[in-house]
């Protein structure tokens, strides 16, 4: 009786072990995961597209996009912003984040490049064909980010200096908080001309392109991403740049004009 009694124990305590591991491994696909990606503003039409095709299998992953000057993102994330993955314009945010200890710099990734080009608006009348026709007295003020907190700023300056024209154009410039802004400013006729980057400008219909940054005047246009160390959803933070990494994503991102790198 006693041992019957003990294998009798001994048995449902198992079967009460399996049951529970399996109605854990049951639920844990299906558990609903909120995952924060901080990324430049530039970036709001792919990776809105990107997060569509994406949920189609994942379901269960609520992705909450912050999109901003990646200068400012930066900062609230030093700030203590609660994001899982940051997506820079530029290398030099990240760089800063890992000097401070804020990110897992094993998982950083280049996602892919971009091309800097100067625009006027759509119907404008003004004959311009490049960067040195910034000096021109038609331009009274042309549009650029700011380049101490936008990537696309900093470029803008890196190029009008290696043409020696910052200092000649410098009173001219509308310092706005983003690209987009520098879109919106150029698009309404504001200014009568902007730098933003190629993908901004070429999914515009209100804007033309008037000329690309000429080869080796400013750093490469790099969008570096990486999972935050303080990342609430880290094994969904790491699928998530798995798929931005793969051709699925590849496909879309060169629909809009990015360069992606292999």
């Amino acid at each position: 009786m006693k041992k019957t009694g003990f294998l009798f124990v001994v048995i449902v305590a198992l079967c009460l072990v399996v049951a529970g591991c399996n109605g854990r491994t049951a639920e844990r696909p299906d558990q609903p995961v909120e995952l924060t990606v901080s990324a430049a503003v530039s970036l709001r039409d792919v990776l809105v597209e990107i997060q569509k095709n994406y949920q189609v299998n994942h379901s269960n992953i609520k992705i909450n996009f912050n999109f901003g000057g990646s200068g400012s993102l930066q900062k609230q994330i030093e700030e203590g912003a609660p994001v899982d993955i940051f997506i820079s314009a530029a290398g030099k945010q990240v760089d800063d984040l890992e000097k401070k200890n804020l990110i897992k710099k094993e998982t950083r990734k280049n996602l892919a490049e971009n091309q800097l080009v100067l625009i006027i608006p759509r119907n404008s009348s003004l004959q311009l064909e490049n960067f040195e026709d910034l000096r021109k007295s038609e331009v009274k003020q042309f549009a650029m980010g700011v380049p101490e907190s936008v990537p696309a700023g900093q470029y803008a300056q890196q190029t009008l200096k290696k043409l020696n024209l910052y200092h000649i154009v410098q009173p001219k410039a509308v310092l706005a908080k983003d690209v987009r802004t520098v879109l919106t400013y150029v698009e309404t006729g504001n200014v009568e001309a902007g730098i933003v980057y190629k993908t901004d400008a070429a999914t515009n219909d209100k804007v033309k392109i008037i000329a690309a940054a000429p080869a080796g005047t400013h750093d490469p246009i790099v969008y570096p991403m990486v999972i935050l160390r303080d990342a609430k959803q880290v094994k969904a933070a790491e699928a998530f740049i798995d798929y931005l990494s793969s051709l699925e994503s590849k496909v879309v991102f060169e629909k809009y004009g990015f360069i992606v790198n292999k």
